[in-house]
């Protein structure tokens, strides 16, 4: 007989969203007398923070062009203003730089953060661009800019510490966390029209009233074992029908860490500058020998971070196969050595952040061979699931946004509680077939 345990509510996965569901989740049951965090269980097929939230960046913003994104991510900044000490938040602010093809994307984007109170500065034109980040950075050279928007809220986290502190907070509440518990399939309950009831791991089977599965790149594996459809009907934003979409697709994060001081990259002031997001349509040559690199538009972003023990940042990420291998994130679950960028990736990147400021020239021998990056793992559209199914089953399918939406969890709570959530109401699966994608911007990014 296969040994048994219980849980009321069952959280798979000890990232951002299972550890931000399952606190604020006991917060809920706390506040409302159904219950307390004892009723909750998180497990991880490693430990907390071990997959992508323990790698990610960590870059905190606002800036999405999509109307719902911008008002989830308000959100988000939220909860990470609300214990900045236990999420190891740096509220810096974030810099979005932008040629004149994103210039009417990213005046959109600063008029709907106005209208939603986001404290932000909007900067047009391309000498008063200029001379806005010269004030920032004395040796500031980036060409083909035509607006800066300036979020003064935002900034970044750092992964591991504060995926502890996330994990501290929920531990506090009394929820059970458990690492090393591989989650191998489900048992529906008899009779019950789909609903689940046990999981299925590598020890222990675990029965439980309530399911969610929050396991970031390794989503792909769980949606199969739900029974849902691994190919789509996509009604795109035209009213254009496509079918048999994959449901999910892989891409490679580009990102590296430059070996030098975090203090290199202080402002003008002495102060620890924003993140920096350069996005551009100027040909990149290569810093080393002046060779053509691109001349296509590119993007880049970066930010002293003492963590990383670096300026640390990254690229616009590369489509990969759909079923990944050798990369330090496998979605399937299976063991895989680090990845580690090759030598392109470097030579790209620090000739971007030689072509955005003068003090990167010639700084290429000091990029960091180390593991970084990572895959992503993003639905259709490029953007985040968040809906319920099998009756008794929530899925937080973040497409590759998940470390800044640390606000998600709350909501999700609220949910399965029983108070439906507007902000998560874009997110829903049915949004494919029924044609309500979000809008598509010009960044290079395929999640901005």
């Amino acid at each position: 007989m296969v040994a048994v345990t219980q849980t009321k509510y069952l959280v798979v996965g000890a990232g951002v969203h299972g550890l931000s569901t399952a606190y604020h989740l006991a917060l809920e049951l706390k506040s409302k007398g159904l219950g307390s965090g004892a009723d909750i269980t998180v497990v991880d097929k490693t430990s907390v923070a071990a997959g992508a939230s323990g790698i990610a960046c960590g870059v905190i913003r606002n800036n999405y062009y999509q109307p719902a994104m911008r008002e989830l991510m308000a959100h988000s900044v939220d909860v990470w203003e609300s214990d900045p000490k236990a999420y190891s938040y740096h509220p810096v602010g974030y810099m979005q730089i932008s040629p004149e093809v994103m210039h009417a994307d990213v005046a959109t984007i600063a008029s709907q953060q106005k209208d939603i109170g986001y404290d932000s500065a909007f900067i047009e034109g391309a000498d008063d661009c200029m001379r806005y980040m010269q004030g920032i950075f004395h040796d500031w050279q980036a060409q083909n800019v035509t607006s800066v928007l300036h979020e003064k809220r935002g900034g970044y986290a750092n992964n591991r510490p504060s995926m502890m502190g996330l994990a501290a907070k929920a531990e506090a509440e009394g929820v059970t966390i458990r690492s090393g518990v591989r989650v191998t399939g489900f048992e529906t309950q008899s009779g019950s029209g789909g609903e689940l009831r046990r999981v299925l791991t590598n020890g222990q089977s675990i029965d439980f009233d309530y399911l969610v599965v929050a396991v970031g790149p390794w989503v792909r594996q769980f949606w199969e074992w739900l029974d849902l459809p691994m190919n789509i009907t996509v009604v795109d934003n035209y009213g254009t029908s496509h079918d048999d979409v994959p449901m999910w697709r892989f891409l490679s994060l580009q990102e590296g860490t430059l070996g030098v001081s975090p203090e290199y990259l202080t402002m003008n002031n002495g102060m620890m500058p924003p993140v920096m997001h350069v996005d551009t349509d100027a040909p990149l040559r290569s810093d080393v020998d002046g060779s053509l690199i691109t001349e296509e538009m590119w993007g880049i972003y970066y930010k002293p971070d003492f963590n990383f023990n670096g300026v640390q940042g990254g690229a616009a990420p590369d489509w990969i196969a759909t079923e990944p291998k050798n990369v330090a994130i496998d979605p399937y679950g299976h063991e895989s050595p680090d990845y580690v960028m090759g030598p392109e990736f470097a030579r790209t990147w620090c000739s971007a952040l030689a072509h955005c400021q003068k003090r990167f020239e010639g700084m290429l021998p000091h990029y960091r061979e180390e593991p970084s990056g990572g895959i992503g793992c993003l639905a259709p559209d490029s953007f985040p699931v968040f809906d319920s199914y099998r009756e008794n089953c929530y899925v937080i399918a973040d497409s590759n946004h998940g470390y800044k939406m640390i606000g998600v969890g709350k909501l999700v709570a609220e949910e399965i509680l029983g108070k439906e959530s507007r902000l998560l109401q874009p997110f829903r699966f049915s949004r494919f077939a029924e044609g309500r994608l979000h809008p598509e911007s010009n960044s290079p990014f395929p999640w901005s």
